[in-house]
């Protein structure tokens, strides 16, 4: 059987740092997901928009400068599937100064579902990710 068969869905998501500074609490949290086999990573990059609106990619190392390779865990994931165009795409939402950690991960923990309902005929139609902010602005408002 194909592997794309077996496969979950795929997400890109886009992290904005405005300060310009990615602080590395989350990298083990990251690798834990795909230590798990929660998800795997397609692609990663960091990206940067100057002040003037230039947009350019930054290398996987010491993001945060303190002495410590964050996200060196990942360097060589990139499989190409992220390219110059979703790097322009991605500073588009960012403001001048901004830093962002783009993802492209397979959602393996939903693979077993994915396949099924393939199998079954159905296809994906419609999506949509609700902002954990929004979420709870709407349910303080719901409270008031």
């Amino acid at each position: 059987m194909h592997e794309l068969d077996q496969m979950g869905p795929v997400d890109i998501v886009v992290i904005e740092f405005p300060d310009g500074v990615h602080k590395g609490e989350a990298a083990p949290l990251l690798i834990d997901l795909v230590d798990r086999g929660i998800i795997r990573i397609l692609d990663l990059m960091f990206i940067q928009k100057g002040e003037d609106g230039t947009v350019s990619a930054l290398e996987i190392a010491d993001i945060d400068g303190d002495g410590v390779a964050d996200f060196r865990a990942f360097e060589g994931a990139s499989s190409g599937l992220l390219g110059d165009e979703d790097r322009d795409e991605a500073g588009n939402v960012l403001q001048p100064g901004a830093a962002a950690l783009v993802i492209m991960f397979e959602n393996r923990w939903a693979a077993p579902f994915a396949k099924a309902m393939r199998e079954a005929g159905g296809q994906l139609v419609a999506f949509q990710r609700i902002p954990i902010q929004a979420l709870l602005a709407a349910l303080d408002a719901a409270e008031a």
